[in-house]
């Protein structure tokens, strides 16, 4: 009855003799009702295709005769275990477990051979298996021990339940065929058990778990369920079979190894209360997921590498497709070194299953285009032959059969022509993992030959010594370190050191890794002793946490980037000391020299605040810290690099300060909600309450490290009070504590230190008026009570966030207050008057040198001479008051025909001339204060525009 037309001749045999086998044991009534299911071809390829390549599947056909025709009239037989709970004897579980096992096992086999499932179909149903039955088992076995122990329970007699984390392949859902399933048993507290006979928690759950590995695990007339492999939790095999959730914390804080990390990568709650598993995943990721980039993983991973490639060589595996050149291990290498690399940082890659992993990390930038899609496939292709390999007897191996019959029989079950055919696709797949393997888990030296750090080695190992001295500063000459012993000291210091002599042995040999390194890149620059000075307090601040000395060795490019803006600006150099979080940004020139918008600051900010725990106030301010470092590194990388001209930078910087700003305000309304609720009318959308930016915010000129002046304004009923909450208070005082909180955010000195300090004398009154004001009481302050001053700081006064529609009232306020018609003679004198005592009070030059900013003719004479002429002539030119930047409002000038042309271009000149030596001096770290000959044309041209306009 079967047509063996398209079975291979040499394989013809075998497929006849099992299938004899199976008719023998179904009865000539079972094999005529198949019959007429077979006559399609595709039933009698996949039917031969699974009787050649796997004696298992026929075994168990032959044991359960029903099982084939329910294959072939199926597309899914289902996993349905329910019926387990009604179990009442042990051995009826462990042998219902075993047939639940067999059978979706075969299953798996036919849809596999027979092209229905995929692979990762395919290792889903095999871990959804593995979690039913540990889930069957643990429920089973519990009630059995809570019915002669009581139920166990923590000091406070809440019921303790079981946790059972799936590591590996079946944390991953990625279970394979005749895979082990490696387990960590863990519960919440101490305590016992509520019985006549009370048992502690932890003999308690140490019995659950024997029983559960022995229901798993051992052989019986049925076979087992599934190998389990405990040597994973703490302390391995001599550790306790389970723990409770604070020693495992404390264990992996103090102990855990960087192998584990690896290990940790693919845990997920597999059985047990899962809101408990979900609290304990918790409290492990810190150990698993570093906040910094950290690269000190790889070598971990190379260690383990290095193992296994010995045991290969050792044990003849090169046929080993999961252990040996380009196998399974090495795809899922690559993948999870950059989990632990930077899944601390990036929350997506976090991602347990590797097929799901690879596009991310193509989309992110750390695959090149199109490798994600090649490692893809060639996974899957050694998966399927993985599968195969195991499917002929269910043995857990992954070496490619040596005989010939064997080798035709795998080829064939999985559809292919010949074994010559499979071997060359395997060949090919296992180039092309190896080659990205070496490219991502290859030491640096291993990939760009002999480096000329190596010169450097014996100077870094003999810097401090007295009778290499001489040597030394010969050689410090020669790679142009000038003078000589400015470099060897602080080098020699930093060498002799009490905290290098203390450092463990992994960071010192990262440091001396790290040295001849530095020294060899600084040697390269055009003032290496510059470079090599400014780089020092950064390796003296990172050498307890010597992960980020990895980051820069595993990327040589990393060190000339650093090397390069250090020396440019110390401001930089100062930053990285002080945040070495911060060189991750370096490890992307692109991305690090490439301006951003505002809509693609504020995005950028947005994703990263997604990634955050929404109920974690530290860390979300850590990661508004995080990004304001990291982007203010940016801009200042693209200002020293000319990336970006000055405008720009003041641009960029005040795009940056908005975006925190929109974000610091949605977390303070959202925690002041939640205890007071909204005003009535209020909402997260419009909340009647807006940010006004004064100043160099609100002029677009914000430089590296300025503050932020601001003023915060609402339109709410000032009667009312808040409901929803559960305090209610009146609008007046939500108002201030929303103010209050987001103060509180943007200044508050974490570890990180503050966002930004906020100034906000500038509002109705100053410092003894209201922190939050009406809009219609400041509009009344501003027309009665105001003084010309406060006008002045009106011309650059824009909202930046807060309610759209109360931030549109206050331009419309805005604009009508400034076009008033004013006395001019009284304004230029109030205006002159303020300018004088200004100067008198402010101005740091002297003789020999002038102040950019205080100066005559300086930046605020500038300043001060638009505010007048905004002030003076906006009630004829409304247009000289839209924008807020003293660049715009010259120009605006200039058309309205309130300036000349040639007047207006010498004060912009001036103007951006001072602005960008006051952003080189801040990048410098020095004071806006330059020798007396400079800008003496700009300072002339302004002085004469200020006698011409105030006399």
């Amino acid at each position: 009855m079967l047509e063996l037309a398209h079975c291979p001749a040499e394989l013809r045999p075998t497929l006849e003799e099992r299938w004899r086998q199976w008719c023998e044991a179904a009865g000539a009534e079972r094999v005529e009702q198949l019959a007429a299911a077979l006559s399609a071809p595709q039933a009698q390829r996949a039917l031969a295709r699974s009787f050649v390549g796997s004696d298992f599947f026929v075994r168990q056909c032959c044991r359960h005769p029903d099982l084939l025709p329910a294959l072939v009239d199926s597309e899914d037989l289902g996993l349905d275990a329910d019926w387990m709970r009604t179990v009442d004897e042990e051995a009826e579980l462990d042998r219902a477990l075993r047939r639940l096992r067999n059978r979706v096992t075969a299953e798996v086999i036919w849809r596999d051979f027979a092209g229905q499932w995929d692979i990762p179909r395919v290792c889903r149903r095999l871990s959804d298996l593995a979690e039913i039955c540990i889930q069957s088992a643990l429920d089973w076995h519990h009630r059995d021990l809570a019915a002669r122990y009581g139920e166990p329970r923590d000091s406070r007699g809440r019921a303790q339940s079981m946790v059972v984390l799936g590591m590996g392949k079946l944390g991953a859902r990625e279970l394979n065929l005749s895979s082990d399933i490696d387990l960590i048993f863990a519960y919440p507290e101490p305590g016992e058990t509520d019985g006549e006979r009370p048992l502690e928690n932890q003999k308690f759950f140490q019995r659950l778990g024997q029983r559960i590995i022995k229901s798993l695990d051992a052989v019986t007339a049925d076979g087992f369920v599934f190998r389990v492999d405990m040597r994973l939790r703490p302390y391995g095999d001599s550790g306790p079979l389970v723990s409770h959730f604070a020693a495992m914390e404390d264990y992996y804080q103090t102990q855990g190894r960087e192998w584990e990390r690896y290990a940790m990568v693919k845990a997920r709650p597999v059985a047990g209360d899962r809101e408990l598993g979900a609290e304990l995943m918790e409290l492990l990721r810190p150990f698993t997921y570093r906040r910094y980039i950290d690269f000190s993983a790889i070598d971990a991973l190379r260690e383990m590498k290095g193992l296994i490639q010995r045991q290969v060589r050792a044990r003849g595996l090169e046929d080993n497709i999961k252990l040996g050149r380009g196998g399974i291990r090495e795809v899922e290498f690559i993948a999870q070194a950059f989990q632990l690399i930077r899944g601390g940082r990036e929350p997506a890659l976090r991602e347990r299953s590797l097929l799901k992993l690879l596009p991310l990390l193509e989309r992110d930038g750390h695959l090149q285009p199109g490798v994600a899609e090649g490692l893809a496939r060639a996974y899957v292709l050694l998966r399927r032959v993985e599968h195969g390999v195991q499917a002929e007897r269910d043995q857990q191996t992954q070496t490619l059969p040596a005989e010939e019959h064997c080798r035709q029989a795998l080829a064939y079950a999985l559809g292919r022509d010949s074994w010559a055919s499979l071997l060359n696709d395997l060949a090919a797949a296992r180039q092309l993992v190896a080659r990205e393997f070496d490219m991502v888990i290859a030491p640096p030296e291993d990939i760009a030959g002999p480096s000329v750090a190596e010169e450097w080695q014996g100077f870094w190992g003999s810097c401090a010594s007295e009778a290499s001295r001489e040597v030394n500063l010969q050689s410090l000459q020669r790679a142009g370190f000038e003078p000589a012993e400015a470099a060897l000291a602080p080098v020699a210091d930093l060498h002799e050191s009490p905290m290098v002599r203390s450092l463990p042995n992994a960071a010192r040999e990262r440091l001396d890794q790290f040295m001849p390194l530095l020294l060899a890149a600084a040697a390269q620059e055009a003032e290496p002793l510059l470079a090599l000075q400014r780089v020092l307090p950064l390796v003296r601040a990172v050498l307890r946490r010597s992960a980020y000395l990895v980051l820069v060795n595993e990327n040589p490019p990393v060190l000339s980037q650093l090397l390069r803006l250090c020396s440019a600006s110390p401001f930089i150099a100062d930053q990285l000391a002080r945040h070495p979080i911060l060189l991750d940004e370096l490890l992307d020139s692109r991305r690090l020299l490439a301006p951003a918008t505002a809509a693609d600051i504020a995005d950028e900010l947005r994703r990263e605040m997604l990634r955050v725990d929404p109920e974690d106030l530290e860390a979300q301010m850590e990661a508004l810290r995080h990004f304001k470092q990291g982007q203010a590194l940016r801009i200042a990388a693209q200002e020293v690099t000319g990336a970006l001209p000055l405008m720009k930078v003041s641009d960029s910087l005040t795009w940056l300060a908005e975006a925190i700003l929109q974000q610091a305000l949605a977390l303070a309304w959202q925690q002041v909600t939640e205890k007071h609720g909204e005003p009535e009318g209020a909402s997260a959308e419009d909340m009647r309450f807006a940010i006004i930016a004064y100043g160099k915010l609100g002029g677009l000129e914000l430089g590296h490290g300025s503050d932020l002046d601001i003023v915060f304004v609402h339109d709410a009923n000032a009667q009312g009070v808040t409901g929803g909450g559960e305090r209610p208070i009146d609008n007046l005082s939500f108002y201030t504590r929303l103010a209050q909180r987001l103060i509180h955010i943007l200044q508050t000195r974490t570890l990180s230190g503050p966002l930004y300090e906020v100034d906000t004398r500038l509002r109705p009154s100053g410092n003894s008026g209201l922190l939050v004001t009406s809009l219609g009481a400041f509009e009344k302050y501003q027309r009665q009570s105001a003084w010309t001053w406060e006008h002045q700081a009106l011309v650059r006064a824009r909202p930046v966030a807060g309610s759209g529609r109360l931030s549109g009232d206050f331009e419309r306020l805005r604009l009508d207050l400034l076009c008033s018609q004013r006395d001019e003679q009284k304004l230029r004198e109030e205006v002159v008057a303020m300018r004088d005592k200004m100067r008198a009070h402010l101005d740091k030059g002297n003789k020999g040198s002038f102040d950019l900013k205080q100066g005559p003719g300086g930046i605020v004479d500038i300043e001060f001479m638009v505010q007048y002429a905004a002030l003076a002539w906006a009630h004829k030119a409304p247009s000289i008051v839209r924008y807020t930047d003293n660049i715009r409002i010259l120009e605006s000038l200039q058309e309205a025909g309130l300036m000349s042309a040639h007047q207006a271009a010498h004060l912009i000149d001036a103007y951006k001339a001072y602005r960008s030596e006051g952003h080189r001096l801040a990048l410098q770290q020095l004071p806006g204060v330059v020798d007396g000959d400079q800008f003496k044309a700009e300072r002339k041209t302004v002085s004469t525009n200020w006698q011409q306009l105030f006399g």
